[in-house]
């Protein structure tokens, strides 16, 4: 058995000097989830939020947290680039116990970018179930945040017009504001953010 040994701070600094991969990773695959009870889940994310179910995997694996094979369900449910959300849910309670994710609605979310009118569309599909969200307009993108019946954070947002243009900015000060806010220096940098609650 290979056990990964911490490398020494030599082999640690020479890693800022590495360069990137050739070839990006193309897009998020999927971001997988485990969840209670998968219809109520499909229900929020494909009956209110518009985003459809595409395909159903019912599996059996040994999984070592467990100790066993166990048998589950796993969902994916289908984003314009070919990427995908997914959800698992487990046959046995004692599994699901296990592996469920512990407080996600605090300092976890992913976000998803769509275009105006898709935001406007989402924001529409909440008010009509009659369900909680939250704005922010960051300055650098305009998101809006919800829960999954399983707490999970989400976040769909719009890019402003100039995106192109703060990206290309924010690119060449990336190393350099990350190495002063980890000296000490915890100014913001971020003039236009602003907050707005529904």
């Amino acid at each position: 058995m290979n056990i990964h040994q911490p490398q020494a701070k030599s082999e640690a600094k020479s890693r800022t000097a590495t360069k990137s991969l050739e070839r990006l990773p193309e897009r998020l695959h999927h971001f997988g989830f485990v969840v209670k009870d998968q219809e109520v889940n499909r229900q929020f994310f494909e009956d209110v939020l518009g985003i459809p179910l595409v395909a159903t995997w019912c599996e059996r694996a040994h999984n070592t947290i467990v100790g066993r094979d166990i048998n589950y369900c796993h969902t994916f449910y289908a984003l314009a680039d070919g990427g995908a959300l997914a959800f698992f849910q487990f046959e046995d309670a004692d599994a699901y116990e296990k592996l469920k994710p512990h407080r996600p609605d605090v300092g976890h979310h992913f976000a998803m970018k769509v275009d105006q009118s898709t935001y406007d569309d989402i924001v529409r599909r909440l008010k009509a179930a009659n369900m909680q969200y939250r704005e922010t307009d960051h300055g650098y993108c305009q998101s809006i945040y919800m829960a999954s019946p399983d707490g999970l954070k989400v976040e769909f947002t719009v890019d402003p017009p100039d995106a192109a243009e703060i990206a290309a900015h924010k690119k060449k000060d990336a190393h350099s504001e990350l190495k002063r806010w980890l000296a000490g220096d915890r100014r913001p940098n971020n003039t236009d953010r602003h907050g707005v609650t529904a």
